[in-house]
């Protein structure tokens, strides 16, 4: 038996990742498409056969799917979470898990009370090349230093909504930042200490207030620091993870992971060359064994508090150009 799914926002996101990554899984089948745009939602729902509404709540009332994709603008994403809670429906969100702490814990206590399952999106957790990130760590001796970046260029920031923190949350940080700083709490923890320097000024010729560039500084009391720089307008696009220990290093980016020896030679090297919708699908099974209890939920509601405190700690330390620590943030 499949689990009935349902998609809300038929952005691109939803058509190049998550509606193809449907198509393709053993364990979901795709039931019905949400979307305000109804020209889009007609156009889908034509192609892909399947009933289309403009109004989430009919949507889950009419056909109680299973579990939701929830792809839509970030200020919506606590509005569809709790009709779906209300109707018993399970969650899987694009990051972010919210725009704020506070609507963080509010959906942490929903999710529990109604006992639905949510999972935030955070692919790179399902790629063999992350995952094995820890092993060859495990082989650089005492580690003391990382370095982090995700850039890429987009002509515009203000654009849309996420030009908006109102609507978005935040800028780089809290939007493309969240699958960084999802591997730096994946891989080291939750930093003791957070400096973090932003900027909005990239096209000053454009009025926006979502930051297109961060510069974050975080540290651990067991002596391990790093830096991570995020933008919206920084080319061409890269990203990746460097650790330097005192036996070695660790360089991971997308696709490959490489560890060397500290004058640079290389040790060993993994890449992975997959088919497209593999991410997409292996994430949505791995989702469906969750819901069917055969799996634990490695991105809960609970455990991405750790992230909104991170995030939150960042725009603090950028409000009061000092550290802050992200484990006391409340």
């Amino acid at each position: 038996m499949k689990f009935r799914a349902a998609v809300v926002g038929l952005g691109r996101q939803a058509l190049d990742d998550h509606i193809p990554g449907l198509l393709a899984s053993d364990h979901a089948e795709l039931v019905a498409v949400c979307d305000e745009d109804r020209d889009v939602l007609r156009e889908q729902q034509y192609a892909l056969r399947v009933v289309g509404y403009s109004d989430f709540a009919e949507m889950f009332r009419a056909e109680q799917p299973d579990f939701v994709i929830v792809t839509v603008p970030h200020h919506v994403g606590h509005h569809v979470i709790e009709a779906a809670a209300k109707h018993g429906i399970h969650v899987l969100k694009e990051k972010p898990f919210a725009t704020s702490l506070v609507e963080a814990r509010s959906l942490v206590e929903q999710c529990a009370a109604t006992e639905i399952q949510l999972m935030v999106t955070l692919q790179r957790r399902f790629n063999p090349v992350y995952t094995s990130f820890q092993q060859l760590a495990d082989q650089t001796g005492t580690p003391f230093m990382v370095e982090a970046k995700y850039t890429f260029f987009t002509d515009d920031p203000s654009e849309g909504w996420r030009g908006r923190t109102e609507k978005a949350g935040g800028g780089c940080i809290i939007d493309m930042g969240y699958h960084l700083i999802d591997m730096i709490l994946w891989y080291f923890g939750l930093p003791d200490r957070v400096l973090a320097s932003i900027s909005a000024s990239a096209r000053p010729d454009r009025t926006y207030d979502a930051e297109d560039t961060a510069l974050l500084h975080f540290s651990y009391d067991s002596g391990l620091y790093g830096s991570l720089l995020l933008s919206r307008y920084i080319g061409p696009k890269q990203e990746q993870i460097t650790l330097v220990g005192s036996k070695g290093i660790v360089h991971l980016e997308r696709g490959r992971i490489r560890r060397l020896r500290n004058n640079g030679d290389v040790i060993e090297s993994l890449a992975r060359e997959q088919a497209w919708p593999t991410a997409a699908t292996c994430q949505i099974d791995y989702f469906c064994r969750v819901i069917d209890g055969t799996r634990p939920n490695i991105s809960s509601p609970a455990e991405n508090l750790a992230h909104m405190r991170f995030i939150a700690a960042c725009y603090e330390s950028a409000r009061t150009n000092a550290y802050v620590n992200p484990k006391e943030i409340t």
